[in-house]
């Protein structure tokens, strides 16, 4: 295998990206508005742009998924045994003497196994945990399910709380990481030109260049 710069991140994948990043950051400034953690908005125009910020992001969330099956895309999302304990040695340890990291993007895996593991909890669990959680008290607060006790209305808004500082971690630790093992711009170009450098096959390398050629550089 030989290290190739080719398009790693879709349109559509930055697209969302950064999309995503932006709803995501306007749900958790209202959010905390809402909770009373901030002044810096009123309560009810925090209310209403943390309701549509959070009804787009569901937009994109649903359209996001019938691409990543339809594409073949959330393969790259499937957690693997392989190189795990390496580049979990290299976070834990490695990362702090200066060590290189372990793993090089292929052309069929651009996440590291934890990079995977990660992305597949916050879709399966915390993002699960916020949707459903959001949706019910959003409904409750429309007349809906209004039998539900007021400590289910509260443990709901709790679990919706617990879930958003889960999502705020995830987000710390993401910018985090862009800051090691190379310049932060090194590390955001990707997500922008959406080339980035990737181990290939001769038989992948010849595969792109005759059938893809726009999404190989070299």
């Amino acid at each position: 295998m030989a290290l190739h710069k080719i398009q790693v991140f879709r349109i559509f994948e930055r697209v969302w990206h950064w999309s995503q990043a932006l709803l995501i950051f306007t749900l958790l400034f209202t959010g905390f508005a809402i909770r009373d953690l901030h002044r810096l908005i009123d309560f009810q125009t925090a209310v209403n742009l943390h309701t549509l910020a959070a009804l787009l992001l569901l937009a994109i969330w649903i359209f996001a998924t019938f691409w990543l099956f339809t594409t073949g895309q959330w393969r790259h999302f499937l957690p693997t045994r392989k190189n795990f304990v390496p580049v979990a040695r290299f976070y834990i340890h490695g990362i702090f003497k200066g060590e290189h990291h372990p793993y090089t993007k292929t052309y069929r895996r651009k996440h590291n196994p934890l990079q995977a593991l990660t992305y597949l909890l916050l879709k399966t669990v915390i993002f699960p945990a916020i949707w459903i959680s959001g949706l019910l008290y959003l409904a409750i607060s429309l007349g809906l399910f209004d039998t539900i006790p007021a400590p289910g209305v509260g443990l709901l808004a709790d679990i919706h709380t617990i879930a958003a500082f889960a999502v705020l971690v995830f987000i710390i630790l993401h910018v985090y990481l862009l800051t090691t093992g190379g310049s932060f711009v090194d590390h955001v170009r990707p997500m922008i030109t959406g080339y980035d450098e990737a181990d290939l096959t001769d038989e992948e390398y010849a595969y792109l260049k005759q059938d893809e050629p726009g999404k190989i550089q070299d």
